[in-house]
This record gives C-alpha cells, structure tokens and sequence, in this order.
C-alpha cells in the first residue's frame, strides 16, 4: 500500500445510503484497523507498534480515555480499530517539511478539507508566518520563543492571551502549562472539557460533590443494568463494548438510548473471541429506547416517578430508605415536584411510548446495581445540566451511587481530558488549588475566573484577546460557529500552534502565527535526565504511566514539556528584560505604567527551575504530589502495574462534600423542545472513521455512508412530510434568535431510521450551524446536539 500522502482533496461521492448495519467489529474491524495502519506506517512498524499500545511497558492510547483492564487481564492486542488509526497517524511515514510549506499558501491549505490536512502526516520543524505573509518559512526554537515572549510581554493585561488545551497532553505537561500561565498573570484556560463533558462536571459536582464519574471498569462490568444512554460506544470508545459484553455474559441487562439505531449497541462481534470471528457475536441491547433529541431529561423523570409509584404501592420495598436518610438532601422537593409530572408532555419530548417506558421501569425494579454511562447525547443541550441531575436523582433514589456495580459513568473522548482537569487546566479552579499552588511556588496566582471557550472566542472577536496558544487540538475545527470562530482567529495578532499534526487551525490565523511540533505519545522521549514516561488519567479515575517506544518523527521535535518550559522561560526572561527598560515616570512625574505587570497577582513571579523540570520529569511530578490531593507517592505508584487509582469520596465512603454533606436531589423544570413546522432538530455527530476533528477516512461503514461526509441521516417520514426525497440535495440552515443566517451548503440527503423530527449531520463540517450563544445554561456548553434547521433544496 502506498504510504505516500494524497496530492489531490477527493470529491464528496455523494453518500450511498445503505442504512444501518446490523452489528460491529469482527474481522472487518481488524482488516480495517491494519490496512490503515500498514499504509502509514508499513507493516513491520505497524506490528511493533501496536502490540505495545495500552499495555504496560508501552503507550497509552492516543485515542479515546477508555480504562485498561487490570495488567493481568490484558489481551495482546488491547486496542480497538480506532486506536490503531489514532497510531497509525501519529507514527506515519509521511511527513510535512518546509518545502510542503513553500508549495503549499495559507490561501491553498485553507481551502482544503480537514481529510486532506490529516493524510500529509507529521510536522518536523519550527514554522512561522510573518505578519503580511502568506507561507509559513521555518524558524528556530529560540526565535520561536521568542516572537512569543515579545508578543505576551507587550500586552496591556495578562487577560489579554487564550491558553487552549487539548484532552491529548499528559499530566506533567498541563501541570506545567497552567503554572506558566498562572504565574503569567491569567486564568484563562479553556479547553476541549468546555465544550464536551463540562456539563457533566457542573451537574456532578453540584449533586455528589466531585466532577468525575463514581465506577471503576470492574463496577461496570459487575452491574445488573446498564443503561447507554446518547453515547455511541462503537464509534467514540470501541473498547467499552468488551465490557458490555461481560455484563451480558455475567447476566446484566443493557439498554441503549438514542436518536439514531447504532450498530454496535445491537450485536458485538468481538475479535478476541472465537464466536466474534466465526459466530453471531453477543446481542448487546436487551432493549432500544429511539428517543427524541433532548427528551433524555423528560425520560429520567418518567423513571423516577414510576419508582415512586411503585413504592407508594408496596412501601419499603423500593427505594433505599437507609440511604436516603443518611446520604441525601432535598428528596421531598423532588418527590413534589415528579408529582406534577405532565404524561402528554413526556410523550411529546421523547417520542416514545408509555409502554416503551414501563419496560425500562420494569428492569430498573429487577435490578440491584444500575450504572448510567453518557456522552456527548446529554451534555451539549441547553438542558444539559438539568438532564444530568436528573440521572443523579435516578440513581439515589435506590442508593446506586457508592456502592459496588452501581453509580453514574460519564465516558470522556479525549485519552488525558480528565487527567488535565485534575492538573488544574480549567478557568475556575478553586481557591484551595491555587493557595497550594501559590505556597509551592511562591507566588500569588490570579483569582479572578478566566475565559471557556465560548468566553475566549468572544474576547477574540471583540477584542479583548489578541494572542492565542493552543497545546494540542484543532480548535478552529472543533468550536461553534465556525465564520465567528475563524474571524475571531484572524483578529488576533498572534496564534501558536503546539502540534504533531497539521488541522485547520494551522491554515486559519493570526496576523503572526507559529507551528511548534512537538512529540507524540508513541515516541521515545529523552532529556537531559535519560527517558522520560509521562502519565495519562483515564475516564475512570486510574493513572498510569505511558513510554514512547519509537523513534521521533524528526530530530527538531521537541516535547510538551520542553514546549512548555521553554516557552515560560523566555517568557519570564523577557518581562524581567521588560521591567528594566520601563522608566521610572513618565513626563509630568507620575509613575509609569508597566503593560506587562498590570495585575498584582503577577508581580512575583514564580519560582520555578523551568530548564531543570524538563531535563527530568520526575521533578514535575514530585511538585504535583505535593499540591495535587491523591498524588502522594506518585512516583512509586506509577512505577505499579497498572498505576492507581485516585480517590473518589462518593464511591470510596459514600462522602458527599458539598455544601451540606449530602448528595443532592435536584428540581428540574421539565421544557419541550419544540420545533416549528418544515423543521427538524440537527445533532452533530463523528462517522466511524474520525476521532473528534481528525478524520481517518470518508466511510462511515456502521451507518452505510460511503465516501461522503456532507450527507444529513431523516427519517424517511419527515421526508415525505417536508416533500423531500432520498438523495435530494439540500443547504442546512439554522434557526436562531439572533436572525444571523448559518448555512452549511450542498448535503446530500439519507433517509435513515432517526427519531422523528430529528437528522443527524458530521461535524466539523456542522459546526458552523452552532450559534455562539447557544450554549448549556450553567456549563456555557455550545448545544451541538439540538439545533433547530431546515433543509433547502438546492438550485
């Protein structure tokens, strides 16, 4: 196969529309796995490669923050079909060199598709583009920094730079990057959390007192019912399916909840089992629940309110009462308020019958241990924390929270998201974290709230922001409203890109703008202290170490840490340079103003050996463990197969610390979401073959599109309904209050077996259809799954 990257951007081929398949995995999935793995990378590479991923002398997966099981229960080949992509890319052949950046304009790259920009491989050297420029030319890693510490120091407030952050960094390095920029002088930390699971986060903490999920992999597999609720585990987390196969093998139930049919929710066709290669497979869904987008809320209140009839008709012998009395708070609110439950207004929000729901009902009262696991279905909806509450009032009202195979399982995307979070990458971080921050280092860090990403795209458009640094990501792709967003971009008299990839972000920028490549996962990392391993903290809780076990893409590639640290140096270098070349007052006397020292929080700055935390990460860790609760003796417990787990209050001691020291029952207003007639409600979805904004391919092979990724899934009823047809070319238009016309041209119609009133379209190539203030009230989510549209036919 050929490892050369494509010259040519292929055309959409329109889509072929065969509808579901039927079930996932299997031969396909490995044949798939290895053919794009063996063009990329060529088999020997691709062989050595993957058998060290997500084991535990090896790398952590890239991909998606799936846990590993315990190091004893290991396949050899732990991975699934997307984490080979994920590597595939990462330790490619193809690389992007100057000469690609003196063939190819920002004008050209800006014209091609996200596929495209992927498939040219990896970035090697320092770029730059000066201001005027329309390539980039190459640039030294002192120059680099440079032009950066220059453009930082000259601004009038810290607040003045956006520091982005993709879930792909480790722990050691996002532990760096927010003391830089604490100590710079701004909390202004947005990242790819803001716009998935920061709902989740809200609504948990709000209700058990911790922002993270309460299960470990061994609670999920031990549950009674699992209930997979506006996820897609086939696409997003492929390995979870092996653990919902355990459930079905030990006896558990599975329900899936969702707009669209997914195959790998109805028959799992594992790999590693011999009745996955030759036989049926296992049928995963004991029952299908095609929801309306948005009614999940309307939904888990149905549940609770048939729990409380059911106990009002047998008292005692349905809900935990023990619990309740001991744990919880604001239960006979919530009992008033289910009260009032309107049944029609159930049946409109979710599109589903009251038998439908009797039926979930039924297996929730023959269960004992119930798990909910969700995505990006519940938390990117104006609901959003409402409907997450909402589980969490499910949950307590049998006391399935803190005990073994119960509890709430919110599945995160990116490998590190979580671990970034706990690292201190969020504009909110607690006055706790930042006084043990400050005692460590010995400054004072900044307490005013910085930007999310809504905020920061908004400073840029107006004004407010004018440097953007992104470690990671593809935030150009990934954010809302997409002209907005770019505009916001291109305002800004500075944009840096810390990347091993090229996206769009790099073809979208400021007036200067930086590429910084910088080591993958997969790669030997080796500093002044010999190798180095970094850590990861998966979707549960559990951190580990990850090894590079490659050669780098090139010899100018420099760690995230390196980066960082680099970075911070000539930061601080040059503020002190910057200091000294203020006067002391200016012409009628009074003091002068120093730009760069604006805010008193940054007036110490920290004390911090930059060039010695990268020569040896271990001293990185060591600060973690003394500012970080959970990290103490992180060193020696990295070194442990398997790494460890950090404390979880709710699960460990049923611990609730939030303001009452109980778990919360919650009142949420019960709103349906409306629609007006000829329209329909848009959520943004991933394809098979795409991790976020990287796309591995144009197939979608689970929901039968080929070689097309403008394509929008209706309901074949809608279709007659709206005078439509299957294959019809269409524009997709948003409907929001602000009147702004957003308009995403030329999709293909597929009729497909969606809820009604309902389509599902790609993204990135839909996000320009998200308005900007559309966002999760309390989360300040953008609301990428209910977009009202309509679909016009094309000239």
């Amino acid at each position: 196969m050929a490892r050369r990257a494509p010259t040519a951007d292929p055309e959409d081929a329109g889509g072929s529309g065969r509808g579901p398949a039927s079930w996932a995995a299997g031969v396909p999935g490995v044949a798939h796995a290895l053919g794009q793995s063996f063009a990329q990378m060529g088999a020997r590479r691709s062989l050595a490669t993957l058998r060290l991923l997500n084991q535990v002398d090896g790398f952590d997966c890239p991909g998606c923050a799936w846990p590993d099981p315990d190091p004893n229960h290991r396949h050899a080949a732990e991975f699934c079909e997307n984490g080979a992509k994920a590597v595939a890319e990462e330790a490619t052949l193809r690389r992007v060199t100057p000469a690609f950046f003196a063939e190819h304009s920002l004008t050209d790259l800006a014209g091609r598709s996200g596929y495209w920009l992927g498939q040219q491989g990896r970035l090697v050297e320092p770029m730059l583009k000066t201001a005027g420029s329309d390539h980039y030319l190459p640039v030294g890693w002192d120059e680099a920094f440079g032009v950066i510490a220059a453009e930082l120091t000259a601004l009038a407030s810290p607040d003045e730079a956006v520091f982005y952050t993709s879930g792909r960094t480790s722990n050691e390095a996002a532990f760096l990057y927010q003391l830089f920029v604490r100590a710079f002088g701004t909390n202004n930390l947005p990242d790819c959390s803001n716009m998935c699971h920061e709902s989740s986060g809200t609504a948990l903490t709000e209700t058990i007192g911790i922002g993270k999920g309460s299960v470990t992999l061994e609670d999920l597999e031990e549950a009674d019912l699992v209930l997979v609720v506006g996820q897609n585990p086939g696409t997003n987390h492929p390995r979870m399916l092996t653990s919902l196969e355990k459930v079905k093998r030990r006896g558990g139930s599975i329900v899936a909840v969702n707009p669209l049919p997914e195959a790998s929710l109805m028959r799992f066709r594992n790999p590693q089992r011999p009745s996955g290669v030759v036989g049926a497979g296992t049928t995963l869904a004991d029952q299908f629940l095609k929801i309306r987008l948005n009614g999940d809320l309307a939904l888990f209140q149905a549940l609770s309110r048939r729990l409380l009839d059911a106990e009002h008709a047998a008292p005692g012998t349905v809900l935990d009462h023990d619990f309740l009395a001991a744990h919880t708070t604001g239960f006979d609110a919530f009992a008033a308020h289910l009260r009032t439950l309107d049944d029609e207004e159930v049946s409109v929000a979710t599109g589903l019958a009251a038998a439908e729901i009797d039926e979930l009902a039924a297996r929730v009262l023959a269960a004992d241990k119930i798990i909910v696991c969700w995505a990006m279905g519940l938390t990117q909806h104006a609901n959003a924390v409402g409907t997450i509450r909402e589980v969490v009032n499910f949950l307590l009202l049998r006391g399935n929270i803190g005990r073994p195979g119960a509890g709430v399982c919110p599945v995160r995307g990116h490998s590190n998201v979580q671990g970034d979070r706990t690292m201190g990458i969020w504009e909110r971080m607690p006055d706790a974290f930042l006084d043990r921050l400050g005692a460590e280092f010995h400054f004072s860090p900044p307490r005013h709230h910085g930007y999310d990403v809504v905020d920061a795209i908004r400073a840029m458009r107006d004004g407010r922001a004018s440097v953007f640094v992104g470690l990671g990501g593809n935030f150009v792709a990934a954010t809302p409203d997409s002209a907005v967003t770019e505009a916001a971009i291109r305002s800004c008299r500075l944009t840096v890109q810390i990347s091993t990839k090229l996206n769009r972000s790099h073809a979208v920028t400021g007036q200067v703008a930086l590429i910084l490549p910088t080591l993958g996962r997969t790669e030997v990392d080796v500093q002044a202290g010999g190798p180095q391993v970094v850590t990861v903290e998966d979707s549960m809780g559990s951190v580990h170490a990850s090894r590079g076990t490659i050669a780098p893409a090139g010899p100018a590639l420099r760690s995230e840490v390196a980066i960082v640290t680099g970075l911070a140096a000539a930061t601080f270098a040059a503020r002190l340079a910057h200091r000294g070349s203020v006067p002391a007052a200016d012409a009628a006397g009074a003091p002068a103003a120093d730009p760069a020292w604006a805010d008193p929080a940054s007036q110490v700055a920290p004390v911090v050996d930059w060039a010695g935390l990268a020569g040896d990460y271990r001293h990185v860790r060591a600060h973690i463990a003394r500012v970080i609760p959970g990290f103490d003796g992180y060193e020696e417990k990295i070194v442990q197969p398997g790494g460890f787990l950090l404390p979880h209050p709710p699960r460990d001691a049923r611990e609730f610390r939030t303001p009452s020291g109980r778990a919360v029952f919650t009142v949420n207003p019960l709103t349906v979401l409306r629609v007006p007639p000829g329209h329909l409600l848009l959520q943004t979805v991933r394809s098979h073959d795409q991790y976020n904004t990287t796309i591995y391919g144009r197939d979608d092979r689970y929901r039968g599109v080929r070689g097309a990724r403008r394509v929008v899934l209706v309901n074949p009823d809608d279709l007659a309904t709206l005078g439509l047809a299957d294959g019809d070319r269409v524009d997709l238009v948003s409907v929001w209050t602000d009147g702004a016309q957003r308009r995403a041209e030329d999709f293909r119609i597929i009729a497909y077996p969606t809820a009604r009133e309902c389509a599902a379209a790609y993204f990135p190539e839909t996000n320009v259809l998200v308005p900007l203030d559309s966002t999760a009230e309390r989360s300040n989510t953008p609301t990428s799954k209910s977009l009202v549209i309509r679909l016009e036919p094309r000239a």
